[in-house]
């Protein structure tokens, strides 16, 4: 195979924000594109991220072929890749091949790791509440009920879609229509701020976010952009008794 992209930053930024979730992951190369659906050893979330090929600037693969890569060591190497640089993959034997093409030419080799996992597939989920808005709205959200909690809710109530926290202190943003595009009438789920947090780092990624969940259920948030799909599952939390 040999892969070409023009901007990097991307895929670095990208596999920079996953790796905070899981520590190897195979990553799939086929027609279809550089693809990577991975778990997070808590089995409580689940990643899944889409280059397709017409966002590289040269893509020649023949056969499928699946990688398993150190994302500490893949993200070291991406972060070398400055502004202007484009970046080259290929595979060699047992290595991925990184040209980094600017000024110079800079080459880097990582060795790939056997990850005896079986393939992830993203889970047929039905949702009752689905919410289109800012990415940046999001995040400003999300970060308000860290300061307060470690868990927030996600609701639709009397065509209103609400995020709300409540510890010692409470905070609450709601948005209505003319904020959000809001599909469903009731629902509401209870979350961990620990990922959402390490989730909303895609806000930077796309001027858009689509949320969706329902009653104590996964919460599916996807990150689309022009050339790309990056997406998050994650479980509910859940309330137990006293």
């Amino acid at each position: 195979m040999l892969l070409k992209l023009d901007r990097p930053k991307l895929l670095g930024d990208v596999i920079g924000i996953i790796s905070e979730l899981v520590n190897e992951v195979k990553i799939k190369i086929n027609k279809e594109g550089l693809g990577i659906i991975a778990i997070d050893p808590a089995n409580v979330a689940l990643i899944s991220f889409l280059l397709p090929k017409i966002g590289f600037s040269s893509f020649e693969v023949k056969d499928e072929e699946i990688l398993g890569v150190n994302l500490d060591s893949l993200r070291n190497v991406l972060r070398r890749a400055g502004t202007g640089s484009s970046l080259i993959l290929q595979t060699q034997d047992n290595t991925l091949n990184i040209e980094i093409h600017d000024k110079i030419k800079r080459e880097f080799k990582i060795a790939l790791v056997n990850i005896e996992q079986e393939e992830k597939t993203m889970p047929s989920l039905e949702f009752t509440c689905t919410v289109s808005m800012s990415s940046l709205d999001l995040n400003d959200a999300i970060e308000d009920c860290s300061v307060v909690a470690d868990a927030c809710s996600f609701s639709i109530k009397d065509g209103k879609f609400v995020i709300d926290a409540k510890g010692l202190n409470s905070t609450k943003s709601e948005f209505s229509g003319d904020e959000a595009k809001i599909v469903g009438e009731m629902g509401k789920g209870k979350y961990s701020l620990e990922y959402l947090q390490k989730f909303i780092k895609s806000c930077k990624l796309t001027d858009k976010v689509i949320i969706n969940f329902a009653e104590d259920y996964p919460l599916k948030l996807e990150f689309p952009g022009d050339s790309f799909n990056l997406a998050f599952v994650l479980a509910p939390r859940v309330e137990t008794g006293d």
